[in-house]
Parts: C-alpha cells; structure tokens; sequence
C-alpha cells in the first residue's frame, strides 16, 4: 500500500495509524498527527480503492451502502500491511492508534471488528457502522474516540450512535462526542480528541 512513515523522536508512544477520507491521501490527516502526539511516529496509509480517480479503503455500492465483501477483503488486506510495516520500520505491532476520517474511520472500525488485536485504540471522526453481518471480537478496554456531527448529512445521528453500542458491548472503551455540525472536520473536535489522547493513551 502508498504510504509514509515519519520516525517519532518519542519510541514509547503508539504509532499513529492515519486514514483519509474520500480523495485523500497518506498526507492529508498529518496536521492531526502534529496535534495529537508531535512526537509520535507516524503512518500514513494511502486507499487501494480509486473511485472516479479518487482514493478509497474500499468500494461502496452507493452513498452509505459499502461493498461488504471488498471491505472485509480490504481490511484483512491493510491488516497484513501493518504486520509488515512494524516489521520494516522496527515498531511494536501492538502499539498502534488508528486515527481516521471517514472512510478513513470506516475501515478503522472495520479493523476492530474483526480482530481485537489489530489496534491498541482507534480516533474515529465521522464513522459508520462497517459491518452488522459479523460477531465483534472481545475489546475488552480498547480505548475508542468517536467525533460526529448532529447535522450530518452522510451519517445520522442514530447510526454514530448504534456503532458506538456496538463498540461498547464488545468491551471497548468508548467516548463520543458530539459537534453541532455536519460531516467536515472542526478544529474542536481534533481538540477534543488530542484531549482524549492525552487522558486514554499516555
């Protein structure tokens, strides 16, 4: 997979897992990375799903309606790639955050749906729930930020709030907030999660 890596000048802290958004890229969520922990390595993952020449994490069927085979073959796939990347870059497997922007945030959730071990804690701005077909595994204290809007026109209300249940009855240890805006990403809500980061996870 595309990706970077930024070496951290702090070893102890997770490496931050960055996921864009619809069209981004490996770069786009570094300005977050700087907020959340400046010090922490990072990793910016680039999608291998182009949707009208713009980069995704995998396919939809339409607005909201995934391709659930592909993303559960997508995140098996990225699963794999951060096997190999702690390996090539020296970092412990188990300390990874992932910090994503929907779809970004999509196949973050995807990751925990399927494999408490693939993320030490997830920041998801704007998620959906990925998958319903399937029995979440135990993430028993994983620590889980999720940012949505109350006038988003993508995700309702009810939805940020049925991933957040899930999350939570499988053990995880979730915080939601809540911003009285619509899908983009506010500076307050990055102030709450780094708030976030800095009470869960150092």
């Amino acid at each position: 997979m595309k990706h970077i890596f930024k070496q951290g000048t702090n070893p102890d802290l997770p490496v931050l897992l960055l996921l864009h958004g619809t069209g981004g890229n490996e770069h786009d969520l570094l300005p977050l990375a700087g907020m959340l922990a400046p010090e922490a390595s990072v990793l910016g993952v680039r999608g291998n799903v182009s949707e009208n020449g713009m980069p995704r994490f995998f396919r939809r069927l339409a607005e909201g309606v995934f391709d659930e085979p592909d993303l559960i073959a997508r995140t098996h796939e990225l699963n794999a790639f951060l096997d190999a990347a702690a390996e090539e870059y020296g970092f412990d497997r188990r300390k990874i955050i992932a910090v994503g922007y929907s779809n970004g945030a999509n196949i973050a959730a995807s990751l925990l749906f399927h494999d408490a071990q693939s993320l030490q804690g997830a920041i998801l701005h704007h998620a959906m729930v990925p998958l319903r077909s399937i029995q979440l595994p135990d993430l028993n204290g994983i620590p889980v930020f999720m940012g949505s809007g109350t006038n988003d026109p993508i995700i309702p209300r009810a939805e940020s709030e049925e991933l957040g249940r899930m999350l939570t009855d499988a053990g995880a240890d979730v915080q939601m907030h809540w911003e009285n805006s619509g899908h983009q990403l506010t500076t307050t809500e990055v102030q709450a999660a780094a708030a976030w980061y800095a009470a869960k996870v150092r």
